[in-house]
C-alpha cells in the first residue's frame, strides 16, 4: 500500500465532522495556484481538460472534460475519492471503452498515488472544485405555477 493511501486511510478513520464534506471526511485548505501546477506536473492534462482553462490538452489516452457549468458540483470526498481511487466509478457520460479496461481507470496508469503528495492532492481538488461553475437545472415546464 502507498504512503499516500495508508495516510488518507488514516486520515478517514480519524476525521471529524468537517464544513468540506457531509460524510466528515475533512483535509485542510488547498491553495488553488499549487493545485493548477498540480495539475499539469502530474500530466492530468494528458487525459483531462478543463474548460474556460488556459493549461493546453496535451492528447493522451482519452479526452475527459472536468469543470465548467454543471447542475451538482462533486463533494470535496467525492473529489478525492476520485482522484485515489479512479476506478470506484468509471465516469458515465463516456464509453467505458475511452476511459477504462476492464472495468479499471486508465487513470490508474499514472500511478499517482505513488507520486503524489497530500499536498499535491489537498491543493488540486481546491483547484479543480473551483473550475466548476453551479448552475440551476432547467425548471420543468409542470413545475411553474401560472396565475
Amino acid at each position: 500500500m502507498s504512503k499516500l493511501v495508508a495516510l488518507l486511510t488514516c486520515t478517514l478513520l480519524l476525521a471529524a465532522c468537517g464544513p468540506k464534506s457531509p460524510l466528515g471526511f475533512s483535509l485542510p485548505d488547498g491553495n488553488l495556484d499549487r493545485g493548477q501546477q498540480a495539475f499539469v506536473d502530474l500530466s492530468c492534462n494528458s487525459c483531462h481538460e478543463i474548460e474556460g482553462s488556459d493549461i493546453a490538452y496535451r492528447g493522451g489516452l482519452a479526452r475527459v472534460a472536468l469543470g465548467g457549468p454543471t447542475t451538482r458540483i462533486k463533494t470535496y470526498g467525492e473529489l478525492v475519492t476520485s482522484i485515489v481511487n479512479p476506478s470506484h466509478r468509471i465516469a458515465p457520460r463516456y464509453p467505458e471503452e475511452q476511459v477504462a479496461v476492464g472495468g479499471e481507470s486508465l487513470m490508474n496508469k499514472a500511478y499517482l498515488n505513488e507520486v503524489m503528495t497530500v499536498q499535491q492532492l489537498i491543493d488540486l481538488v481546491a483547484f479543480l472544485q473551483s473550475t466548476y461553475e453551479l448552475t440551476p437545472p432547467p425548471v420543468p415546464m409542470y413545475w411553474r405555477v401560472y396565475p
